[in-house]
């Protein structure tokens, strides 16, 4: 079976299948979250805003690609559930988390507060069910979603996006009367990459049905900070911010002290390829010329990745890197491999090989990549992914296989673009709606190639 026929099925029948209609939530609307490994669904389910939008995402990109109605119907669904529930009435906004029917919920005891990050992929979700449906009312949505994140989280001042606030939209940090007890608290009044990275990925996705010069805009500042002042010069995201962007670090602490904030200061090479792709992606939707500064950023930080994180004795990205004080070379503190770094390094690794077919590392390690996931990742008996490499923690065979964190949006979206990648549209019968999305991703890749000619 060919790596694209094996992709088709690992799409198909081993992800959207088992996840859908299954986590449709019928008496209560949205979706299901919690799944056991074997896809039964456990008694607490909770609704998270991040999961709930991703599965619209998930589904909406399913229904253009596969051609298949169904899936529209399960994104609308979703919607219906983001616009009547998820959406504050009256402070605007999303919680960033509710009960199954709606209610308060004390996971993760974010309580009524609203999170950027959230509200983030609410945008990026309707976009893509606006392209896929042409509902107007979808639209209308995003948009109200975009102007709360531009009205509340935007800082005038130093540019980027606040990330903490409470249900009336009231910004708070660690200065603020307001004491959170959410289990991100220890990241509360500092900016981050991650929200900024996911509201580049959900303002191009915007962007791509609704051209509008604000959106523009915002759009080509996030690309700007990302690219500029987020990215290190070795190739890698810094992760917080203070609000002037002075970047948080923890190297000259004692150890204990740096070992305690790891969460807050460290390499993750997944987050640093994803993002390599989305400003490919933004910069190529912005329709910006000749753009070499994106493109030479961009292979930093996959070459980066590849030379400080990848195993070269069993394949697969590591988690989680450090540059200690004194030493130039980034030691893995973290050798784990979870899902979603492993599905969007694959995607990473087949973009560049595309835009740059002369160097053979990228299709190379493209082809071990899938071997590996194929091996320690994907579980064949119940489907779906596991949550991390077996390779590595092998008690993840039984853990479940959906959460508030774990949906179908990185393998979905790391298979589809493959996929598309791989295919000749002459000859693997892709419906209209994928032979669109080919013709779109064809002409991403032809203007980077171009583009990496131009560099000297």
């Amino acid at each position: 079976m060919t790596i694209l026929k094996e992709m088709y099925k690992a799409l198909t029948s081993n992800l959207l299948e088992k996840w859908y209609p299954l986590v449709i939530d019928k008496e209560y609307g949205g979706y299901f979250t919690n799944l056991t490994y074997d896809f039964k669904l456990m008694p607490e389910q909770e609704k998270m805003l991040v999961t709930q939008a991703r599965h619209v995402w998930s589904c909406s990109k399913a229904a253009e690609f596969l051609g298949d109605k169904n899936y529209l119907d399960y994104a609308m669904h979703g919607f219906e559930f983001l616009k009547n529930v998820m959406w504050d009435k009256e402070y605007g906004g999303y919680f960033q988390i509710r009960g199954r029917k709606g209610e308060i919920s004390d996971v993760e005891n974010y309580g009524e507060e609203k999170r950027t990050y959230g509200n983030a992929f609410a945008v990026y979700g309707l976009a893509a069910l606006y392209e896929t449906s042409k509902n107007e009312d979808v639209l209308d949505l995003a948009k109200k979603s975009f102007n709360w994140i531009e009205e509340n989280a935007f800082d005038k001042e130093y540019k980027g996006y606040f990330q903490f606030f409470t249900r009336q939209n009231i910004l708070f940090d660690k200065k603020s009367a307001y004491i959170t007890k959410a289990s991100d608290k220890v990241e509360v009044g500092y900016k981050d990459q991650n929200s900024s990275i996911h509201l580049l990925e959900a303002y191009t996705e915007l962007y791509n049905v609704l051209k509008d010069d604000k959106l523009r805009e915002q759009l080509y500042q996030l690309l700007i900070l990302i690219r500029d002042k987020i990215t290190s010069d070795k190739g890698y995201l810094r992760l917080f911010f203070e609000k002037d962007w002075t970047p948080v670090s923890f190297r000259n602490s004692p150890k204990d002290i740096r070992e305690k904030n790891y969460r807050l200061d460290h390499v993750s090479f997944g987050h640093d390829y994803e993002t390599a792709f989305l400003m490919l992606e933004a910069s190529y939707e912005l329709g910006i010329k000749n753009d070499t500064a994106t493109l030479k950023t961009a292979k930093k930080m996959i070459d980066h990745a590849i030379e400080n994180g990848w195993d070269n004795n069993k394949g697969g990205f590591f988690d989680e890197g450090y540059y200690f004080a004194g030493e130039d070379k980034c030691s893995i503190i973290k050798d784990s491999k979870n899902w979603w770094a492993q599905a969007e390094g694959l995607n990473a690794l087949l973009l560049f090989s595309k835009i740059y077919p002369e160097d053979k590392k990228y299709s190379e390690l493209f082809v071990k990549q899938w071997e590996y996931i194929k091996e320690y990742l994907i579980d064949n008996d119940y489907g779906d992914w596991y949550w991390g490499s077996l390779e590595k923690e092998p008690h993840y065979k039984f853990e479940p296989k959906g959460s508030i964190w774990k949906g179908t949006y990185h393998n979905c979206r790391s298979l589809i673009n493959c996929i598309t990648m791989l295919s000749d549209e002459e000859s693997s019968g892709l419906t209209n709606g994928a032979k669109v999305y080919k013709n779109k991703f064809d002409n991403m890749i032809n203007k980077w190639k171009e583009t990496a000619r131009s560099i000297v």
